[in-house]
């Protein structure tokens, strides 16, 4: 009579050490994948942050550098200069310029009256239709970057002098009507600090 081998198998201490090697694997694969998208997302907010950034800067940018020394009515018929910047009112930055491009050939001009205020830490953009404003028209919005601290402008004149509001409180009666040659602006961000431009604008005098 031959007696049969014992089948071999894994021990239950063989099962148990097996399944903690795993867990623990388990749990540094999982861990390192956390790390990995956490990572990711981080960059992608920093990614768009930054495009948010160029995109708002570069349009405050394109407006001034397309200033157009048209000045406007308003909608209770007063004139209003091409380029006002005054803290005091509604909009503290509010000019004309060119290059509003129309596609589709609606009957309005090629010029378009645009202001800028920093609202509630929000940089906006506001437009018109139309350049001479009929009673009780508002703006379009365009709010483009959040988390803004602060907006600073400042005004250089044809004298080579810098003043914080435009027209100056003091300018002399033969320049009345004249335009800045350049304008500075700086953002205050709440997560990148400072940036600052300085634009030159055409037909400034």
């Amino acid at each position: 009579m031959t007696l049969s081998r014992p089948q071999a198998g894994f021990t239950l201490l063989e099962i148990i050490v097996a399944v903690a090697v795993f867990a623990v694997m388990a749990a540094m694969a999982y861990g390192g994948l956390n790390t990995v998208l956490d990572t990711r997302a981080r960059a992608m907010d920093h990614n768009q942050r930054t495009a948010d950034i160029q995109i708002a800067v570069s349009h405050l940018s394109r407006d001034l550098e397309q200033f157009a020394t048209r000045g406007i009515r308003d909608q209770f018929g007063d004139r209003q200069a091409a380029f006002i910047a005054d803290p005091r009112h509604r909009y503290p930055l509010e000019f004309t310029r060119h290059g509003w491009r129309n596609p589709l050939e609606a009957r309005r001009s090629t010029l378009q009256r645009v202001a800028w205020q920093l609202e509630d830490n929000t940089l906006t953009r506001y437009y018109w239709r139309h350049l001479d404003r009929a009673d009780g028209a508002e703006p379009l919005r365009q709010p483009l970057l959040e988390a803004v601290d602060e907006i600073r402008l400042r005004f250089l004149d044809a004298t080579m002098e810098w003043h914080e509001q435009w027209p100056p409180v003091n300018m002399p009666p033969e320049r009345e009507g004249h335009s800045p040659v350049a304008v500075e602006f700086v953002l205050e961000l709440e997560d990148r600090g400072r940036v600052r431009r300085l634009i030159n604008l055409p037909g400034g005098r």
